[in-house]
């Protein structure tokens, strides 16, 4: 919890103002341990859980201090529907579950301040609830409700910076700087940039690029007369281009294969959040142990700080937005498992789950544009919540054509997506694509046992094993019969199912603790080296 509390949530837009408010709350008149959420061992809290919470924390602040400035308070997530009281007046609400707010508290401040959060989490399906369900197991989860990120408070003054947006390429930088100061000052590299317009071109001499293999970030600061932000960046460009007749991924102009792992992020004891930040960063460097150069961060969005060790370890990120609306087993996931993988998804549409994702969505671009490592957004998972496909396409592409995107990964496609995205768990077959970047989006997911490090006797997986070599070369044999020689068919990336166990799920290349490794390193990684081979050939 002291790791959290001096955690800075936001890498990206960082000034010396910075106020905790995470560690003791009450909720519901009991201690509880914020930024976890009550359903984790880590927050301390053993009360029974209804669908309406009401935290409230006491501290205290220096208004003598604050002078000309502004005091914004900010929440990195909450879930699901909020509304913040601070010393007996509302100052806001939210709703979603996911992503960050913010508030001007500057009027309301006291020495001694009470803030209240009030929180409503039924689990509707109108907002973005990932794989969280009442009824847990098997595929779905433990849910987390009210507070689950950093609550933090920073002084600003009145013409602050609000935010920057960063576009890059191989030799230069859109930056767009959202503040209402007349003039600022950019310094990359000891050379600063006086700039009078809100959007600016800068040329960056000599580039040095981000690559997987040298993920290379340009710190930079961003001054106005009053405010100093620090940021970074990164030079490098994602493009599809045709190479022997098939499209594929490119990475600064290189071909590059998606050798990635199913990351859902989830911890045994923290659920939502791993008990020290610094777990974000040993999970990347273990699956980079494995030879895997890529995370699909499964229906979740993380705090900030995943994404800046993705960005600096030089791990791609394939990012899921978070689905809202239905789902049903059988329609879902049996018929499509047996072949039938054609829908229309345009027909009666909830109109108000679709305006919640489309909004979230947009949020969700909005929120994590600048992060280097991101470089595909899966718009819907298996039909979980699809509907409008095709147009959710048309907006991401209008506001981040820099990305690429998968707008049906796995079944039920429609006419536009970057990809030709399938999902095969129960049989290895060659695949095979037609005009799209063809993207093995999931597969495997083949379980071992380990004593001593389970969540629970319902056990699940899509094959078992029953050793560190059963399952290495079950997983091996899966990419010889299926990923290796459908390389030469254009096959541009590779998601295995997963670097953890999941509560019932107990088919992680790691155990829910993260203790034990479950395959062999050393025999695993002769799989990245072979796809490196025939990537280098093209």
């Amino acid at each position: 919890m002291e790791k959290w509390k001096d955690e800075y949530p936001r890498p990206q837009l960082k000034r010396d103002s910075f106020y905790s408010l995470n560690g003791e709350w009450l909720l519901n008149g009991e201690k509880i341990n914020v930024p976890f959420p009550p359903e984790a061992l880590l927050s301390n809290y053993n009360k029974k859980l209804e669908d309406c919470f009401s935290y409230e924390k006491t501290f205290h602040f220096d208004i003598n201090g604050i002078n000309d400035e502004q005091v914004i308070l900010h929440f990195g997530a909450v879930d699901q529907i909020c509304t913040v009281i601070l010393n007996d007046i509302e100052i806001g609400k939210h709703e979603g579950g996911y992503l960050p707010f913010c508030f001007d508290i500057t009027k309301q401040l006291k020495e001694e301040n009470v803030l209240i959060v009030k929180v409503k989490d039924d689990l509707s399906h109108v907002y973005p609830y990932g794989k969280q369900r009442k009824d847990r197991g098997g595929m779905w989860y433990t849910p987390v409700s009210g507070i689950w990120q950093t609550v933090w408070m920073e002084k600003v003054p009145k013409d602050y910076i609000e935010g920057i947006k960063i576009v890059s390429s191989m030799n230069s930088i859109h930056l767009h700087v959202e503040t209402t100061a007349y003039e600022y000052k950019v310094i990359i590299r000891e050379k600063e940039i006086i700039c009078n317009q809100k959007d600016v071109e800068i040329q960056i001499d000599d580039p040095h690029l981000w690559s997987v293999e040298d993920p290379y970030l340009y710190s930079m600061i961003i001054e106005t007369n009053q405010d100093h932000v620090e940021s970074y960046f990164a030079l490098r460009e994602i493009s599809v281009q045709n190479i022997k007749g098939h499209n594929r991924i490119c990475l600064n102009n290189k071909p590059i294969f998606l050798h990635g792992v199913l990351d859902q992020g989830y911890f045994h004891d923290g659920l939502y959040l791993p008990k020290d930040p610094i777990e974000y960063k040993r999970d990347i460097l273990r699956m980079k142990e494995l030879g895997f150069n890529t995370l699909r961060k499964h229906i979740k969005i993380e705090p900030e700080t995943f994404y800046y060790y993705c960005d600096k370890c030089g791990m791609i990120v394939v990012q899921d937005m978070v689905n809202n609306g239905g789902y049903n087993k059988f329609l879902d996931t049996v018929l499509p498992n047996v072949g039938i993988q054609y829908r229309p998804d345009s027909l009666f549409v909830n109109k108000e789950y679709k305006n919640c994702f489309k909004k979230n969505m947009i949020d969700t671009l909005n929120h994590l544009h600048n992060h280097p490592c991101i470089v595909v957004y899966t718009i819907f998972n298996e039909g979980w919540g699809q509907c409008c496909s095709d147009e959710m396409y048309e907006i991401c592409k209008t506001l981040d054509p820099t990305r690429l995107y998968d707008s049906t990964s796995g079944w039920f496609k429609q006419s536009k997506s970057d990809f030709d995205s399938l999902h095969v768990y129960f049989k290895n077959k060659v695949l095979k694509g037609k005009n799209k970047v063809l993207f093995l989006s999931e597969c495997g997911g083949f379980s071992r046992y380990i004593d001593n490090h389970v969540f629970s006797n319902a056990l699940y997986g899509y094959g078992d094993t029953n050793s560190e070599n059963d399952l290495t070369n079950r997983i091996i044999e899966l990419y010889e019969k299926m990923v290796f020689p459908s390389l030469i068919n254009g096959l541009c990336g590779c998601i295995y199912t997963q670097l953890s166990d999941v509560e019932d799920e107990i088919n992680g290349l790691y155990t829910y603790d993260r203790k034990v490794c479950k395959v062999n390193v050393q025999n695993f990684n002769k799989v990245w080296i072979k796809i490196q081979g025939e990537i280098e050939k093209l």
